[in-house]
């Protein structure tokens, strides 16, 4: 079957997340509309983009290392353990880094804990990307299909964000920060359009407006509307809203992938069962 049947067949049975019309109000159903009184065509950013994006910098520069070393006692043991599991489970480094698009087009390695079996491809990845584009698709995510390149809790790892923690060394180094658009693949770069371009204006971040707000339900130009409004718009309260709403986005998409597992798992056995020869089938056409 192929990826783009797959990617419709997906849209189908995964339940879509609940998203916010903004980054201020929770829960609220989804409204395509929403996107209509926002003007992502507008190509340049204001005159003063410069000094404002240079006072944001201060700001969430203090946001991100105060949180990061909050958060060390919790983050380190867990990484730690990461590390094990991943060795134990599978041949290869724990880590994986990959090049991507950050601020200003720059490009730079980013680090995950690796949840794929070594030398796993990413032409799946590509060209089910290539498909939501074209097709304006809910962009949602292949973690979902738990396929078989995932290592032994791989989609857990996914799922929960975990694969992400080593990002954090991103953010320490300045590539990356807590809350910003997600940083892309130098291939996938290529999709957005010149004016699509403005989310590239600030920092990617581990976490978004769009994570929190529309992730696996908004297509690829309603993610980008959502980008660069944050661009815009980014203050304290926002980053921090959207911190806060972020492990409950992620429980939820945690859900999701058990329940896409468990039925991946029962559509196996009922594939086995089906092929599965009757013991008695034999002596019973030889007598």
């Amino acid at each position: 079957m192929s990826t783009a049947v797959k990617a419709r067949d997906i849209t189908k049975k995964v339940p879509a997340f609940r998203k916010i019309s903004s980054p201020i109000r929770a829960n609220a159903p989804v409204n395509r509309g929403q996107f209509r009184d926002f003007d992502p065509k507008r190509a340049f950013l204001p005159d003063n983009a410069s000094e404002s994006k240079e006072a944001q910098h201060d700001w969430k520069r203090v946001l991100d290392l105060t949180c990061i070393f909050i958060s060390l006692p919790f983050t380190l043991p867990l990484m730690m353990l990461i590390v094990l599991w991943v060795r134990m489970v599978s041949r290869g480094p724990a880590l994986f880094r990959q090049e991507r698009i950050g601020q200003n087009g720059k490009r730079f390695v980013i680090y995950k804990f690796r949840s794929m079996r070594l030398n796993a491809g990413t032409s799946r990845h590509e060209t089910y990307l290539r498909h939501l584009v074209r097709s304006d698709s809910p962009m949602i995510k292949l973690d979902l299909l738990c396929d078989s390149r995932l290592i032994p809790g791989g989609c857990f790892l996914r799922a929960a964000g975990l694969d992400e923690l080593p990002q954090l060394l991103n953010v320490l180094r300045g590539e990356m920060s807590l809350v910003g658009p997600r940083p892309c693949l130098p291939q996938e770069y290529a999709f957005f359009s010149e004016r699509q371009r403005e989310r590239f204006a600030a920092l990617p971040g581990l976490t978004g407006s769009w994570q929190v707000s529309g992730k696996n339900q908004t297509t690829f130009s309603e993610m980008n509307v959502m980008d660069i409004r944050y661009v815009r718009e980014a203050s304290l309260g926002l980053d921090l809203l959207i911190m806060m709403r972020t492990p409950a986005v992620l429980f939820v998409q945690m859900c999701h992938a058990f329940q896409q597992g468990r039925s991946a798992s029962r559509s196996a056995s009922y594939r086995d069962a089906a092929h599965k020869p009757d013991p008695g089938c034999g002596s019973r056409g030889l007598s």
